[in-house]
């Protein structure tokens, strides 16, 4: 089956990729997202994940180079 999202999702990427799409607020790092994320998975520019300290799930966005999550969004 097709993903829908795909084209969006790349879109997304490359504005995130490129600087049109800026973190705000709190970042994160590789080491630190798995620190106080349970990582499940991922579909760029997007991050599934649950919070380690009070189980809650949600999402991040990332970007490529350098590495960084932000954005965490409860679902």
């Amino acid at each position: 089956m097709p993903d829908e999202t795909e084209d969006i999702r790349r879109e997304m990427q490359a504005q995130v990729n490129n600087g049109e799409i800026q973190p705000e607020g709190q970042t994160w790092t590789t080491e630190q997202l798995t620190q106080d994320f349970q990582v499940h998975s991922f579909a760029a520019p997007f991050v599934l994940v649950t919070r380690k300290s009070d189980g809650v799930k949600g999402s991040l966005m990332f970007r490529h180079s350098p590495r960084v999550y932000f954005e965490f969004e409860p679902t």
